[in-house]
């Protein structure tokens, strides 16, 4: 019986699935964002957070202890220095999960794991779309503010007065005609 086992084993042994986790927890570390089955994310979800929350005090047995998990140097070292100092005030949840549909050859669930603090996109507040149709024309709901904004243009043209134009010096035609005609002999 499973009584209590929890954690999925992803069909790997355990060394392939510590190898698989340690790998892509190196990349997510890099990258700041992977692509993965929903499966894989969440064991890695489980993988990883503890590692950062270890990050968050820097000695020397912490770093030892994360880079038993992760054997990558450089991936310890961003961690401890730029990671930490993002994930510095956060309590928990390090990482976010986003399901991105299904995978076409065998239709496993897909999704993007990613380190909160990272993301631009999702930090930013979205602007709202105008929806056009297909032709280009404009809806009533947009026709009316543009009917408003072309009056206001009209009235602004009108008020608007003109300037004099300065008189111009023109060259007289003849000098320039009789440099250029003559024959070259």
């Amino acid at each position: 019986m499973r009584h209590n086992k929890k954690f999925n084993h992803l069909s790997r042994t355990a060394s392939h699935r510590n190898a698989m986790l340690a790998n892509m927890s190196v990349s997510l570390i890099k990258h700041k964002r992977i692509t993965t089955t929903l499966a894989k994310a969440k064991a890695l979800k489980k993988y990883v957070e503890p590692l950062i929350t270890k990050c968050k005090t820097d000695t020397t047995t912490n770093r030892r202890v994360v880079f038993r998990y992760l054997q990558d140097k450089f991936a310890v070292t961003e961690l401890f220095k730029e990671i930490s100092q993002k994930v510095g005030d956060r309590p928990g949840g390090y990482t976010r999960i986003i399901k991105t549909g299904f995978r076409p050859s065998d239709g496993a669930d897909m999704c993007f794991i990613e380190l909160v603090d990272y993301d631009e996109n999702m930090a930013k507040t979205q602007k709202k779309a105008t929806r056009r149709s297909r032709r280009g024309g404009k809806k009533a709901a947009d026709a009316a503010p543009a009917a408003e904004e072309a009056q206001a243009a009209e009235d602004v043209t009108e008020e608007v007065p003109v300037a004099e134009e300065a008189p111009t010096a023109e060259v007289p035609a003849a000098e320039t005609d009789e440099d250029t005609t003559q024959p070259v002999e």
